[in-house]
């Protein structure tokens, strides 16, 4: 996607510098935040439940951006001069971690559905290997989404034949993803087909799982020989996190797509720079948001996160739960109940 650019003598103006800045930071944190989310999912067995394969899903493609997608935008931002298809393949890439990321949550929110659904039932139903196929299936989508372009729906024509951004020679354009990507594949079938749809259904799913919930609650039935309030309570304060991760999902990146719309339907209509630079950091600050979600709402990734800096990092091999809190305890007391 296009970045502040260099000025017409070529110079480095504050502007770039200042975003640069930016992208890196927030490249660093995405990568070291996710990653983190991986190891806790790999050295706790409580966390090796079905939701957190998905999550984990989602921490990949976060990683992915920190380490390809905002590197190539720092480059593109200071003018690279690319083949087109080169751009069209880094504009795709872009598009198919968006896209595993939406189809992650998707998958999340139905889990965490027949979760309090059908709670007898729900691990025999939702099997470590259902919940692989169900990672393989969104990532298998999000690339034949994605990828669409690269087929034939693109601006090949426009971006190789008198286009201002372009070279006659060997197809040389400046790379910027509205030179590659067609804005009717973007706002028709990419938007309103594989990101507003399912935001609607997630928000749907999520609003009947809170609504099942306090049924529950209410009835005050057994779950499997457990006390229903603390499970269904349990299952209240994880859906509201999960829902938290929609939330800002949405923040991030739904300007960037409104921007789009405006973009098709009103050719005339002229967005201020700042207003497009902002809207495509949010897209690349989003990766960075979710670990913070999880240290900071759920307690499980809370407790393994400080067991990971304690042991692994500052190298306390003689930490032990006499230096957690109250809270911190209670959560490694509950690593293996039922989530």
């Amino acid at each position: 996607m296009t970045a502040v650019r260099e000025d017409e003598a070529g110079h480095i103006t504050p502007s770039l510098v200042i975003y640069i800045g930016m992208e890196v930071l927030i490249a660093v944190v995405s990568v070291l935040g996710n990653v983190l989310v991986c190891w806790a999912v790999r050295i706790n067995r409580a966390l090796r439940e079905t939701t957190f394969c998905f999550i984990v899903s989602l921490a990949l493609a976060d990683i992915a951006v920190g380490t390809l997608v905002i590197p190539l935008a720092i480059t593109i931002s200071i003018g690279l001069e690319t083949h087109f298809y080169s751009c069209l393949l880094f504009s795709c890439t872009v598009l198919v971690l968006t896209q595993s990321s939406i189809l992650a949550l998707l998958a999340i929110a139905i889990d965490r559905y027949l979760r309090v659904k059908v709670p007898t039932s729900y691990k025999s139903i939702v099997t470590q290997k259902r919940a692989g196929t169900a990672v393989f299936l969104c990532w298998a989508i999000s690339i034949i989404v994605g990828m669409t372009p690269m087929f034939g729906w693109n601006k090949y024509t426009e971006a190789t034949q008198g286009g201002v951004n372009s070279s006659s020679v060997n197809n040389i354009i400046v790379c910027q993803f509205e030179t590659v990507i067609s804005m009717d594949y973007m706002v028709y079938f990419n938007f309103f087909g594989w990101v507003l749809l399912p935001l609607v259904l997630i928000f749907v799913i999520y609003v009947e799982i809170f609504n099942l919930i306090r049924k529950h609650l209410s009835q005050n039935i057994s779950i499997n020989n457990a006390d229903p309030n603390r499970y269904f309570g349990k299952e209240l304060k994880l859906a509201k996190s999960l829902a938290l991760v929609l939330l800002l999902f949405a923040i991030c990146w739904l300007p960037l797509h409104i921007i789009n719309c405006i973009t098709l339907f009103c050719p005339s209509c002229h967005t201020p720079h700042i207003v497009m630079y902002i809207a495509i950091f949010l897209t690349h600050a989003n990766s960075a948001v979710n670990p913070i979600v999880y240290a900071f709402k759920i307690n499980k990734f809370q407790v393994t996160f400080l067991q990971i800096w304690s042991h692994y990092i500052c190298c306390n091999r003689d930490h032990n739960t006499n230096n957690l809190s109250r809270e911190q305890l209670r959560g490694i007391r509950e690593q293996r109940s039922t989530m």
